[in-house]
């Protein structure tokens, strides 16, 4: 898709509106209740689907399909992303009314960090093509690997900061308290952080370590940098309100690692495929069409199983505490009365 340097900004222009927009809706720190994060999951949603249906309109069929198609895997990589924001939330503390502040500066912080990722991720893949090995073997290691950590006991998941966390908390000291939506204070004499910010750059930074599944997995769908861009910024836009959406929903998808593996897995395949066929073989090519209906049909599929056998979870702990408190039961009606 030939791209303009205007439509380019345009892009960024309005797509900076729509996070001052966010910005100034939520710039009251509030608790948000599930119906405000329904609607705007519900807006951020739209405002895709119409960006697509533009796509659609004014750049064909191919650019329409590769957007939706790296939209939907990079939206349902964020979900899985959702699981380590709470367990920051967790571990800093953060107090229910400012954490729509952290999560809307988080992810600004990560669509920033991920634009660098992207530029470099396409200025690679044009001057080499063998890369997409690289990216495809990634990603079939990367499946795997959730596959295992998904069999795991993850009863004692925490999370850990990283390096770079560690060494700016060392560097510039952190309060000991929050201070309303204050980033910085003034603490005997000398400037440091608060634990806001720190929380801030731990959702961001954190999110690196997420694109480096994510930005191979949509180069393996597209190699157009501006949709690879612009599917990641609307995924990326509306986590703050799918946070507070699914945030109790979370803990039920559990087989959402393994529906994510099979997708990643897939994408790896069609990454190698691809590159097989750029190098002279002749190899079937997976098209978008079967790639969009691979990637809807593995998350319908993980949604409902996952749902079911939380259920069934439930329904076993249920009986198993009846069965538990019957004898105490027994015990305590067979009792003589003082």
């Amino acid at each position: 898709m030939d791209v303009s340097t205007t439509l380019w900004v345009l892009t960024i222009v309005g797509l900076a509106a729509l996070i001052a927009v966010d910005f100034f809706i939520g710039r009251k720190p509030h608790d948000v209740s599930i119906k405000e994060a329904g609607i705007w999951t519900i807006v951020w949603i739209v405002l895709a689907a119409l960006f697509g249906l533009g796509l659609l309109v004014f750049g064909g069929g191919q650019p329409a399909g590769e957007f939706f198609a790296g939209f939907i895997t990079e939206k349902s990589l964020s979900v899985d992303n959702l699981f380590v924001f709470v367990l920051i939330m967790a571990k800093f503390s953060v107090p229910s009314q400012y954490q729509q502040r952290v999560l809307l500066i988080g992810v600004l912080i990560a669509l920033v960090l991920r634009a660098v990722f992207i530029a470099a991720g396409a200025a690679i893949l044009s001057s080499f093509a063998w890369v997409f090995y690289i990216f495809g073997a990634f990603l079939i290691y990367t499946a795997w690997k959730l596959i295992q950590e998904a069999r795991a006991d993850e009863s004692e998941e925490e999370w850990e900061e990283n390096k770079l966390l560690k060494a700016a908390e060392r560097r510039f000291g952190v309060a000991d308290r929050y201070h309303g939506t204050k980033l910085w204070i003034e603490q005997n004499g000398k400037r440091v952080m608060t634990p806001m910010l720190v929380v801030m750059l731990a959702i961001g930074t954190t999110d690196v370590l997420f694109a480096l599944d994510s930005i191979p997995a949509i180069f393996g769908l597209t190699q157009d940098p501006y949709i690879v861009f612009t599917a990641n910024a609307f995924a990326l836009m509306g986590l703050r309100q799918l946070y507070f959406l699914i945030g109790g929903l979370l803990k039920k998808l559990v087989h959402l690692s393994y529906g994510l593996s099979v997708i990643l897995g897939f994408i790896g395949v069609k990454l190698v495929l691809h590159a097989l066929h750029e190098s002279g073989v002749h190899v079937p090519e997976i098209s978008i069409p079967v790639s969009l209906g691979v990637i809807c049909s593995v998350l319908i599929v993980t949604t409902i199983t996952s749902l079911m056998a939380s259920k069934k979870q439930a329904a076993a702990e249920a009986a198993q505490k009846e069965t538990e408190g019957a004898p105490q039961d027994s015990v305590e009606a067979g009792r003589p009365q003082a």
